[in-house]
C-alpha cells in the first residue's frame, strides 16, 4: 500500500516487494488508493509481469492518498483485513505512512485482525519521517531542485546584478531548501527549524549588496522553504530584497511547485527502494513464520512487530514506531532531531558572509608535523 503524496521510488519498492514475495511463495495483494481503496474493496492480486518496468516510473502506479488510518476508520480497516485475510502489511509512503502504522499499532487491543506484522518504508520528498536519515524520493527531488536553480541562474546570463528568491516544498521540514542551497551555491536558505527575523533578512540584503558591489558577483540566489514562516512569505522576502537592494540589484521570485515531485527516479532512489523492500520482505517472512497460529492467521501483539525501516548512519534498521513517537513533533510532522541541521553553518561559510553567526563543532589541534616552514597549518 502507498500512503501520502507521490514520490519517486515508490514504484521501485513495490516492484521489489512483489517479486521477492512471490519467490518466497507468498500471495501478494496490492491495495489501490490507500485506505480509501481498501474500504471500497479495491484489493487485487499482483503478478510478476504486472510490475514490469515499474522501477523507472515516477509517482505511484498503485495509487495513493494523503489520508491516514484514523481518517478512514480503524474499525472499517480491521474488517477489511479480516475479509482479505491479510497476514502482513508493507506501507510505502511519507509521514502519513508512519502515522498510520502508529495508529494501527495503538488500536490492536480492540481489533485482533490488526495484530499482524507491519513495516513502513519512508517515501517522501520532504525527508521528514523519523527513524530514517533519508527517505525514498528525496534524492530525486533534490536533483530536480538543484537543476532548476542552475537553470534559473543561467537564465540571467547577460543580465547583471539580479537576485532570485525561490520557494521549495517540504512542509515544515527544511531539508530540501538546505541541501539544495548547498548544492546550488545559494546565499541563504530560510527554514522553519532555524528561526529568522526581519533583521536577518536585512543583513542578507546587505551581504548581497556588498558581494555584488565589491566582489564582482553578478547573480544571487536565496531559497525559502514553503512553511519557513507564516509572516515572512516568499513574496514578502522578494519584495523586501527588491526594495532594500535597489539600485544595486533587481529581484525575481520563483515558486518551484510540484515539478519537484516529478521526473524519473534517480538511480539512488531506484536502488534504495529495491533494497528497502527486499529487507522488508525478509523481515515480514520471519515474522509470519514466527507468529503463525495453528488455526492459520498470523497474530502478534508485540510492539516490535510494527516497525519503520530506515537508513541510520548508512545501515538499514527496523525501529518500533512506538519508540519513534517520542522523538516526533506530530503537530509539525517532523522529527525533533534532524542530522542535516549540522550542515547549516556551511551555507553561511560558503556564501562568505561577513557575519557568520555559526558555531564550530571541532577545534583545530596544533600538530608540528602538519605545519609548513612558516608555521602555518596545511589542510
Amino acid at each position: 500500500m502507498n500512503i501520502g503524496a507521490p514520490a519517486c521510488g515508490m514504484n521501485a519498492a513495490i516492484r521489489s516487494f512483489v517479486r521477492i514475495s512471490l519467490t518466497k511463495g507468498f500471495r501478494v495483494l496490492g491495495i489501490h488508493d490507500s485506505f480509501d481503496g481498501l474500504i471500497r474493496g479495491e484489493v487485487y492480486p499482483m503478478t510478476w509481469t504486472q510490475v514490469q518496468g515499474w522501477a523507472g516510473s515516477g509517482g505511484s502506479l498503485l495509487g495513493t492518498k494523503k489520508h491516514c488510518a484514523q481518517d478512514a476508520g480503524i474499525g472499517k480497516i480491521a474488517l477489511k483485513f479480516t475479509e482479505f485475510k491479510i497476514d502482513g502489511l508493507m506501507i510505502v509512503g511519507g509521514f502519513e505512512a508512519f502515522l498510520s502504522a502508529y495508529q494501527l499499532e495503538e488500536a490492536r487491543e480492540n481489533f485482533p485482525s490488526l495484530c499482524i506484522p507491519i513495516v513502513a518504508i519512508p517515501c517522501t520528498i520532504s525527508n521528514n519521517v523519523p527513524g530514517s536519515d533519508f527517505s525514498l524520493g528525496a534524492d530525486t527531488a533534490l536533483n530536480e531542485i538543484t537543476d532548476i536553480c542552475d537553470r534559473i541562474k543561467q537564465s540571467a546570463t547577460g543580465t547583471k546584478r539580479r537576485v532570485f528568491v525561490a520557494e521549495t516544498m517540504g512542509g515544515y521540514c527544511g531539508y530540501l531548501a538546505t541541501l539544495a542551497g548547498l548544492a546550488s551555491g545559494a546565499d541563504a536558505a530560510y527554514i522553519f527549524e532555524e528561526k529568522f527575523t526581519v533583521t536577518d533578512l536585512k543583513q542578507d540584503v546587505e551581504h548581497l549588496k556588498d558581494k555584488i558591489t565589491n566582489a564582482g558577483v553578478q547573480r544571487g540566489l536565496v531559497l525559502r522553504n514553503e512553511k519557513a514562516n507564516k509572516n515572512y512569505t516568499t513574496d514578502f522576502i522578494s519584495r523586501l530584497f527588491a526594495e532594500e537592494g535597489y539600485p544595486v540589484f533587481t529581484t525575481r521570485m520563483n515558486v518551484l511547485g510540484h515539478v519537484q515531485q516529478g521526473g524519473y527516479p534517480s538511480p539512488f532512489d531506484r536502488n534504495y527502494g529495491t533494497k528497502m523492500a527486499a529487507r522488508g520482505v525478509e523481515w515480514l517472512s520471519e515474522m509470519v513464520e514466527k507468529y503463525s497460529t495453528p488455526q492459520g492467521p498470523v497474530r502478534t501483539g508485540n510492539a516490535d512487530t510494527v516497525v519503520l525501516l530506515g537508513m541510520l548512519k548508512r545501515h538499514l534498521n527496523f525501529t518500533p514506531v512506538q519508540e519513534l513517537a517520542d522523538g516526533t513533533d506530530f503537530n509539525k510532522r517532523i522529527p525533533k532531531e534532524q542530522w542535516w541541521l549540522k550542515l547549516r553553518p556551511l551555507l553561511r561559510i560558503l556564501a562568505k558572509h561577513s557575519v557568520l553567526g555559526y558555531e564550530t563543532e571541532a577545534e583545530m589541534v596544533d600538530i608540528d608535523e602538519d605545519e609548513d616552514e612558516e608555521g602555518e597549518h596545511i589542510l
